[in-house]
């Protein structure tokens, strides 16, 4: 068994993905070289011959371009329940960044996001989750780097689904329970205010808003931990709240039905990490997958992140998304 999870350990490595890459697409190009020789006047083989060359073109870019290209994203979100204090607030939410992928060259795209985060000078930072890929010892080297990220009123964060154990082969609950504690701990070494099912007030003069945070609440195979109740304890529905959940299909699930919170920041689904014509693999999973989605007076933001498992972008950029609030 251990040697299986260490063999897991291998494949899963971010690298590995791209080892795979080549190997599979030389194979291929391989096979269709010698269909082509063999038979150069077959229409189909041509047609596969271009197939291939279109496949080794989105390769290369996904992995050595897409990936490194980042975007910073501005939405403004207006809403009759926001004190006047708080008219024109600026909040920065970035997430997804799955550490372990931004080893070696690959870190200059982690530095390029703290330094546009600080370019912003925004009044709030959030981190909507999945700051590690598996395990919270790929968080120790860049605890340096994103510890620069502040903001004058605190960075707020919650767990995504891989801040928890689930990826390692461990079925021992002092293990989980140690693993998880880390993880906890990693956004504590950051000074990040990480929100477990709970909430915290920020104020202005009199007036006051709330910053709340769910843990992951996803569908089928993800953790389903989050707590509105206990997220929103004794506050009161003239309130304007800003609920982080990682997991946007919990605001169609619980947030939209069980509580008021008019602005809901996610992440997960890395806009599919592919965008061909605007059509993305996320919309195969999510109703809302990247972007701001509005359902009345309430609103989902769901960000495409900055990292990924597997370290491919095409069409689909790293961003920081930039939300202004506006007193309606």
């Amino acid at each position: 068994m251990k040697i299986l999870s260490q063999l897991l350990l291998i494949l899963l490595e971010p690298d590995t993905y791209i080892l795979i890459g080549w190997v599979v697409l030389m194979m291929l190009s391989i096979f269709v070289g010698v269909m082509l020789y063999l038979k150069p006047r077959r229409r189909v083989c041509w047609s596969v011959g271009m197939l291939m060359l279109v496949l080794w073109m989105m390769f290369l870019y996904g992995f050595y371009i897409g990936n490194q290209q980042l975007r910073v994203v501005e939405v403004e979100f207006a809403s009759a329940d926001l004190p006047a204090a708080f008219d024109g607030y600026r909040i920065v939410q970035f997430g997804d960044t799955h550490l372990e992928t931004f080893k070696g060259k690959r870190r200059a795209l982690l530095e390029r996001v703290v330094d546009s985060i600080e370019a912003q000078h925004a009044d709030m930072v959030v981190f909507t989750g999945d700051l590690q890929n598996r395990h919270p010892d790929e968080v120790k080297p860049f605890l340096e780097l994103l510890g620069r990220v502040k903001a004058p009123d605190g960075v707020y964060s919650v767990l995504g689904n891989h801040d928890y154990p689930d990826y390692l082969e461990t079925n021992d609950p002092f293990e989980i329970s140690g693993l998880t504690g880390r993880s906890v701990e990693n956004h504590q070494l950051l000074g990040w205010n990480l929100l477990c099912n709970s909430h915290h007030l920020v104020r202005r003069g009199n007036d006051s808003i709330v910053i709340a945070g769910m843990d992951n609440d996803g569908e089928g195979r993800f953790p389903q931990k989050g707590d509105i109740s206990q997220a929103l304890s004794h506050i009161r529905r003239e309130q304007f709240v800003v609920m982080l959940e990682h997991d946007p299909t919990s605001w169609r699930r619980k947030i939209l039905p069980h509580c008021h919170a008019q602005l809901t920041l996610s992440g997960h689904t890395h806009g599919g990490q592919l965008n061909l014509l605007g059509w993305s693999p996320a919309s195969l999973c999510y109703q809302e997958y990247g972007g701001l989605y509005q359902i009345g007076e309430r609103a989902l933001c769901v960000t495409q992140g900055v990292g990924g498992a597997i370290p491919f972008r095409l069409g689909v950029p790293a961003e920081i998304v930039v939300i202004t609030l506006k007193k309606k």
